[in-house]
C-alpha cells in the first residue's frame, strides 16, 4: 500500500522548519521555564465582548450547519469592510468564508494551479506556503528577496521565474519580515502578474498591523481585482486564531467554484462563530486598534534596545507582530544562533532557514510576550550575540 505523492511530498521530504519550535515544546513539557518567541499567537487572548457574542449565537441555536458559503451577514460584513478599504466595489458574491486563513490559501491554490502547474512565492516565505502549493498539485518555486532591499521584491526577479507558472503569492505586511511592500513594489508585481498572465495570490492577514506607510491591497491596483484572490483571517485582526474563520476575496465566477470546492471538504464554519466575527468586525476600528496596540508598543521597545547595540541588525519593522534580525556578525547561521540560544539561555526564537535560504543568517522573534519579558529577551540576544561576534573576532 502506498500513500499518495501529494501527501508526502509536502516538505519534500525534508524538514518543514519548524524544528526549534518542537525542540522548545518539549522542554517546556519537561518542566523547562522556555521564553517564546516563536510563533505569532497572541498573548491577551479573544476579547471577551467578542465571546459573549459568540457564547450568545452557539446557546441561541446557531449550533447546526451554516451555508457553507458563509453566512449573509459575514459575507456581507466582509464585503463592505473590504470596499471600504480598498475602494473596489465587493458583494457577497466575491466572497467566501473559510476555516482560517490557511483554509483559504489551499482552497485559492486548488482554484488556479493544476496539478504539474509551478505556483510562484517569495523568499522568506511564512512556513505553509510551499507545502499548500504542492498540496495542490502544483511545483511551488521560491523567487529570492534580499535584506539589501529590505526584502522588498524585485521586479526583474519575479520576471526571471515567471516563465511556465501560472501564480504567484505575496504576502503583505510580511511574515516573517514585517516589511509592508510599497506602491513601487506591488506596482511592479501587477506588472509581471499582467505581463505574464499570473493570478496573484495576496495574503493580507495582517492588514490591520501596520506600523509605518500603509497597506494597499494589490487588487485595488487597475485591471488587478480580475486576476486576484485576497486571504483574510479573524486570527490576527481580532486575536481569534482558534476560531479559524477567515475568507477569500475574488471574482465572482471564482468564488462561484470555491463554494463547490468548500461543499466537498470543508462544509463551512461554525454559525456561531462567523456571528461572533460579523459583531468583532462590526465593532469597527476601535477594537482592532486594541488588539494591534500591543504590538505596536512592543516594536517601539524593540528599536529602543536594538538602537543601543551594533551588533545585531534589525529588518524595517513596518508591520505585523514580528521583528527580523540579522545576526550575521556572529558568524553563526540562524539555525545554529537559534538552537544556542535556547541551549544558553532558555529562549526560543524561529531561525530564519524555517521561512526560506533568502532570511539565512536571520532569526524571527515575535512580540508575543509581556513587554518587560520581551524587553529583557531582547536585551539578552544581543548580548549573547555581541559575546559571539567577540568570540569569532579573537579566533
Amino acid at each position: 500500500m502506498k500513500l499518495s505523492h501529494r501527501i508526502t511530498n509536502l516538505t519534500e521530504g525534508g524538514s518543514d522548519g519548524w524544528d526549534v519550535f518542537y525542540r522548545a515544546r518539549r522542554m517546556i513539557s519537561e518542566g523547562q521555564a522556555i521564553t517564546e518567541l516563536t510563533i505569532g499567537e497572541h498573548d491577551i487572548g479573544t476579547d471577551p465582548v467578542i465571546l459573549d457574542a459568540m457564547d450568545a449565537s452557539a446557546r441561541g441555536g446557531h449550533t447546526g450547519y451554516a451555508m457553507v458559503p458563509g453566512t449573509d451577514l459575514l459575507r456581507d460584513t466582509v464585503a463592505a469592510r473590504v470596499q471600504i478599504r480598498t475602494g473596489v466595489k465587493t458583494t457577497r458574491d466575491n466572497v467566501l468564508i473559510t476555516p482560517g486563513g490557511q483554509a483559504a490559501l489551499f482552497a485559492a491554490h486548488i482554484a488556479v494551479c493544476n496539478p504539474g502547474d509551478t505556483g510562484l512565492f517569495l523568499d522568506p516565505y511564512y512556513a505553509t506556503y510551499p507545502g499548500t502549493i504542492r498540496a495542490a498539485g502544483a511545483i511551488a518555486r521560491p523567487v529570492q528577496t534580499h535584506a539589501m532591499d529590505a526584502f522588498q521584491p524585485r521586479e526583474s526577479e519575479i520576471e526571471r521565474f515567471a516563465g511556465g507558472a501560472v501564480s504567484l503569492l505575496i504576502n503583505t505586511p510580511n511574515n516573517p519580515t514585517g516589511v509592508v511592500y510599497s506602491q513601487d513594489t506591488l506596482n511592479a508585481v501587477a506588472n509581471v502578474c499582467k505581463n505574464r498572465d499570473l493570478w496573484l495570490v495576496s495574503d493580507e492577514v495582517y492588514d490591520t498591523q501596520v506600523w509605518e506607510g500603509n497597506h494597499l491591497s494589490p487588487r485595488a491596483l487597475p485591471d488587478m481585482a480580475e486576476r486576484t484572490l485576497v486571504v483574510g483571517s479573524m486570527s490576527k485582526s481580532h486575536a481569534m486564531t482558534g476560531s479559524r474563520c477567515g475568507w477569500i476575496i475574488g471574482p465572482e465566477e471564482v468564488v462561484e467554484h470555491l463554494i463547490n470546492l468548500a461543499t466537498n471538504t470543508t462544509y463551512g464554519v461554525p454559525g456561531f462563530i462567523q456571528d461572533a466575527a460579523s459583531f468583532a468586525l462590526n465593532s469597527g476600528h476601535k477594537l482592532e486598534e486594541k488588539i494591534a496596540e500591543p504590538f505596536r508598543r512592543r516594536r517601539s521597545l524593540a528599536m529602543q534596545v536594538l538602537g543601543g547595540q551594533q551588533t545585531v541588525g534589525l529588518i524595517p519593522a513596518q508591520g505585523a507582530m514580528y521583528l527580523m534580525l540579522d545576526i550575521q556578525a556572529t558568524g553563526l547561521t540562524g539555525d545554529s544562533f537559534a538552537n544556542a540560544l535556547l541551549d544558553s539561555h532558555k529562549i526560543a526564537v524561529m531561525p530564519g532557514e524555517s521561512f526560506g535560504m533568502a532570511a539565512a543568517g536571520h532569526i524571527r522573534v515575535a512580540m508575543t510576550i509581556a513587554d518587560e519579558k520581551l524587553v529583557s529577551a531582547l536585551q539578552t540576544i544581543c548580548d549573547f550575540a555581541a559575546q559571539l561576534a567577540e568570540n569569532r573576532g579573537a579566533g
